[in-house]
């Protein structure tokens, strides 16, 4: 069993079917549950994805996406112990915020890969994170 961070472009693209981001996404989780992954996210990658369901006042689409979320993921919480890696990983890195969030709540993690199509982080090595891939080249 892997445990494998979602960064919340992942999520976007197997909720909003974009494609072909979407099919891959649909056939990596296919294999991820066959294998017995884990998907771990942070508590800021469901605040981005409500973002624009608050602004239209979808209230359907945030319990859903909330939902989905919750029954999927291990939510990663910003607590003083993640905040001190994004602390680190701000000073060791130029990184937007954001990034340096969702890296940290990874690395505190532990996770095994960390999937992005956010091509300015696939070249970090961030200790706690395995590595860093994008959708078409995870090895899965």
């Amino acid at each position: 069993m892997n445990r494998i961070f979602f960064d919340t472009n992942i999520f976007i693209y197997m909720f909003e079917g974009l494609e072909p981001q979407r099919s891959r996404m649909i056939e990596i989780r296919r294999r991820m549950l066959e294998r017995g992954d884990r998907i771990v996210t942070s508590a800021m990658t469901l605040g981005e994805l409500l973002v624009k369901p608050i602004q239209l006042g979808q209230v359907s689409l945030i319990e859903q996406y909330d939902r989905a979320i919750r029954a999927t993921a291990e939510v990663v919480s910003f607590d003083i112990k993640v905040a001190r890696r994004f602390a680190s990983l701000r000073t060791t890195y130029t990184l937007r915020c954001a990034d340096a969030i969702q890296l940290a709540g990874a690395a505190h993690s532990g996770v095994e890969l960390f999937l992005t199509n956010n091509r300015l982080l696939h070249k970090l090595d961030v200790p706690g994170i395995g590595f860093i891939a994008p959708l078409e080249k995870v090895p899965l």
